[in-house]
């Protein structure tokens, strides 16, 4: 009878002990081998690995009962049928077991699938070696042995997915939350998460202020707003929680996203049905826009502060896309928090930076008009990453005999109190200036006031003094960057006024210096914001003013435009404030 039609109790087959009573009479050295025998017999049945042979058509012959208990398949079924047939559920190369018959080398194999077995695993996985049997030199079949290694599988996989979450969250970190702009952070996590953790998704912000054309919400109802949302141009535009931004939804009190709201937990409906989904969207409308374009599961988190949530984030997943885990969700609600924290930031610097220009603008709403043969312009601009009002300030002055005072100054330190000291200091200047005092006295005067006054903020300060009818200027500085005169014919000059103490120090020691100023020229007085550039030295700064080249041929506030898009460039490290002045031709 050939191996392969040996039938399956023949080979291992258990029946060590007749064999043994068989050769009692028989040498001793057969009887050894018997016993041998039956010690390899038991190696096989007590290894917890699967042992399996297989002849030359990959049928199986034997196998033990660590390879039955493992496939909840009893032994008497695998003889001369294949893994095909008898686990349709496992999957292995069928070629490499055919390249080891066929050249002799064992190899190893990752053996996948799903046994008759229930297991505490997601996926099963074996690692299996497998050797060619042979027999002076006929070559007879496979013997294969596995051992189950899904736990460790599992493993590798839970820990690759926990890199994974550490990873994105660390991406999510540069790229979520770059700007104190609510609507910029809104859509940075909605960019994010698509495709990352969601086929679609939308942010939605709690709305406090009143629409125009929308009566206010019932009381206990909240309204949100669409600010982002991500995924298509297919959904982006329809109502319901994927409409476009500026979209609103009042949400009353028994509605899942209202639950959500008030107990900071997530609300998550995987291949949810339609009466499921009709209790987050509300209208039949918004749950046919979900199946028209394959939407099946959906994620809705609350985006928490420390006192309340800002609002709502909803993912969605479509068409093949897998149902959210727990790890999702879990990876989910960290992004939510962090980009919570971001818009709350933002929601509160808006609201201070607004506060913080009304007071600015109201400090700097009054200044004194010049004589109407003196044209003027001005700019503010506040440095952009913070909501603190500046010292800035400028003033123009009408004095007796045609002539105008225009003052230039900076506080030292930022906030409301460097704020309020400058209004101090602009107002004193003017009751002094009010005098006719000479520019230089005019600072000498209010050096020794602001000392004696105990202010703790010095302040530099630069004046020009410009009389039309003689057609000069001027100055005399305490402690302020120089002025700049833009000639139409000629390079820009600095004009090198003697720099003495900044006010507030009651040192005094100013002087005055005098210069011709030509119809068309241009004065610039301007504060440190404009030139100070932690990248530039001071003086090289300086002399980009000189190298500046503008028409000044049309309006005064043209130049100042020209000016500043020449100089200035994104956000400024401190407040900019200038005042250009130009005779008015005759």
């Amino acid at each position: 009878m050939g191996y392969d039609q040996l039938p399956l109790n023949s080979l291992f087959s258990g029946a060590d002990d007749a064999l043994l009573a068989l050769l009692s009479d028989a040498p001793a050295e057969a009887v050894e081998r018997a016993h041998e025998y039956k010690i390899l017999r038991n190696v096989l049945d007590g290894t917890p690995a699967a042992v399996a042979i297989l002849d030359e058509r990959l049928r199986f012959r034997f196998v033990n009962d660590a390879m039955a208990r493992m496939s909840g398949v009893p032994p008497d079924e695998f003889h001369g049928r294949t893994m095909a047939e008898v686990l349709p559920g496992i999957h292995r190369s069928e070629d490499v077991l055919r390249m080891i018959l066929g050249d002799g080398r064992p190899r190893a194999l990752t053996v996948t699938g799903t046994t008759r077995v229930s297991s505490p695993f997601r996926h099963r996985q074996w690692s299996a070696v497998y050797h060619r049997l042979e027999d002076h030199g006929r070559v007879l079949g496979l013997c294969g042995v596995a051992v189950e290694v899904s736990g460790l599988r599992q493993y590798m996989d839970d820990l690759e997915r926990a890199h994974q979450r550490l990873a994105l969250l660390d991406t999510a970190a540069t790229r979520v939350g770059t700007t104190l702009h609510v609507e910029k952070t809104c859509a940075e996590l909605a960019e994010f998460v698509v495709p990352s953790l969601a086929d679609r998704a939308s942010v939605w912000v709690l709305d406090t202020e009143e629409v125009a054309d929308l009566p206010p919400p019932a009381p206990g109802v909240l309204r949100l707003r669409v600010i982002a949302s991500a995924g298509g141009a297919d959904v982006v535009g329809r109502v319901g929680l994927t409409a476009k931004a500026g979209y609103y939804f009042d949400v009353p009190r028994d509605s899942p996203t209202r639950s959500c709201l008030d107990t900071g937990r997530p609300w998550v409906g995987n291949l949810a049905s339609d009466d499921v989904l009709l209790k987050m969207l509300r209208t039949p409308l918004n749950v046919e826009v979900f199946r028209e374009v394959g939407i099946h599961s959906v994620v809705a988190l609350p985006l928490p502060t420390r006192e309340h949530p800002v609002g709502f984030v909803y993912l969605c997943r479509a068409g093949d896309s897998a149902p959210f885990t727990d790890e999702d969700v879990v990876v989910a609600q960290e992004l939510a928090a962090r980009t919570a924290v971001a818009i709350d930031n933002a929601r509160q610097y808006s609201l201070e930076h607004s506060m913080a220009l009304e007071l600015q603008r109201a400090l700097l709403s009054e200044p004194g008009g010049p004589h109407p043969d003196i044209e003027t312009a001005s700019r503010y601009l506040p440095a952009g990453q913070r909501a603190l009002v500046g010292g800035d300030w400028f003033d123009s002055m009408a004095l007796p005999c045609g002539r105008t005072l225009q003052v230039m100054g900076d506080v030292m330190g930022h906030g409301f109190t460097a704020a309020v000291a400058m209004s101090q200091y602009r107002s004193l200047l003017r009751s002094i200036a009010a005098t006719g005092a000479p520019v230089e006295r005019i600072l000498q005067e209010a050096d020794h006031r602001l000392a004696s006054i105990g202010l703790d903020r010095v302040a530099t300060c630069l004046l020009a003094l410009v009389d039309p009818h003689e057609g000069t200027c001027t100055f005399a500085g305490a402690g302020h960057p120089p002025p700049v005169l833009l000639h139409p014919d000629a390079p820009a000059e600095l004009v090198h006024v003697s720099t003495g103490p900044p006010l507030g120090t009651d040192l005094g020691g100013y002087e005055a210096l005098t210069l011709p100023l030509r119809p068309g020229t241009v004065l610039l007085m301007y504060t440190d914001g404009l030139i100070e550039d932690r990248r530039r030295d001071i003086d090289a700064s300086l002399r980009r003013l000189t190298h500046l080249r503008l028409d000044l041929d049309g309006s005064l506030e043209s130049v100042v435009d020209a000016l500043l898009a020449r100089l200035v460039h994104g956000t400024t490290e401190d407040d900019v404030t200038l005042l250009a002045t130009r005779l008015r031709p005759v």
